[in-house]
């Protein structure tokens, strides 16, 4: 689990998803999920355009 979430901070992973709730089949709300999970130094590393040293 450990080495799970150290090669996804390294790498960074997007997770992305749509939530509607609705009632009696009329749409009420609708949210677009879009979540980025990476560290600060994988972050820094592709701003400057260095590339990711795994």
């Amino acid at each position: 689990m450990l080495e799970l979430l150290d090669r996804v901070l390294n790498k960074g992973v997007i997770l992305s998803g749509d939530i509607i709730i609705s009632v009696a089949d009329i749409d009420l709300v609708y949210i677009g999920v879009k979540l980025l999970l990476s560290s600060v130094e994988t972050m820094e590393q592709l701003k400057s355009g260095k590339p990711i040293i795994l």
